[in-house]
């Protein structure tokens, strides 16, 4: 009696084995559509040299049509509440029609405030028009192939020159972060690998860096070890 007992038993811990592997990665949608919940924010006087602790969100992030809008100034970070680590992040960005030049990031691993100036500890993956994908270290450390040819200071280059589309044409980036490795995915290209990142779990945090960008359809995927 006791055997057969124990068959069901088993039967029911692997279900819920399976449903809790399921439940894990199943995507996480960190930006709702409708407002900021979930997101604290950041912003930066270039007088004071200081946090702005005076600027509401409002006055640089607002949210229309299912769309994130950033207007670009003050200069700071949107930053997730919750911290992250093993996932894979998905997000889709624009520039405004006939944008010529353009700076902002994905910061991911992010931690410390002031790292950099208004910049908080971080790994950034690149958005700047014509560099996407780009990584730039914040107080932090990470190697790629070809160091020698790829490295200039802080920046790390990436692989592609064509991966982007037009100002007013949605891009797509998947950035992959487990264990100590990064892959990111422009418009399903590969365009850099990291490896011995010094960080591996943070929030997520999307840049304020002087001209305006869209954002839509940010989800996290959890991965398992």
């Amino acid at each position: 009696m006791r055997a057969s007992k124990l068959v069901p038993l088993m039967a029911v811990a692997a279900a819920v084995s399976c449903l809790a592997q399921t439940a894990e990665r199943k995507p996480i949608q960190l930006f709702n559509g409708k407002d900021l919940s979930g997101w604290t924010h950041y912003l930066w006087n270039d007088q004071t040299k200081q946090q702005d602790t005076t600027t509401p969100a409002s006055a640089v992030w607002s949210v229309k049509d299912g769309i994130l809008i950033c207007q670009g100034k003050p200069v700071g970070y949107l930053r997730t509440v919750d911290e992250f680590q093993d996932y894979k992040l998905t997000l889709e960005w624009r520039w405004p029609a006939g944008t010529k030049s353009g700076n902002n990031g994905v910061l991911i691993h992010t931690t410390t405030p002031n790292a950099l100036g208004v910049w908080p500890k971080s790994i950034e993956v690149q958005l700047a028009m014509g560099n996407a994908g780009d990584f730039w270290v914040i107080g932090t450390n990470l190697l790629v192939p070809n160091m020698e040819q790829r490295r200039k200071d802080r920046r790390f280059v990436n692989l592609t020159d064509d991966s982007e589309k037009p100002a007013g044409e949605w891009n797509t980036m998947e950035i992959t972060a487990k264990g100590d490795e990064i892959d990111v995915v422009v418009n399903g290209q590969v365009v850099n690998h990291a490896m011995q990142c010094n960080v591996t779990r943070g929030a997520i945090a999307l840049q304020s860096e002087g001209a305006p960008i869209h954002f839509r359809n940010i989800y996290l995927t959890r991965l398992g070890r």
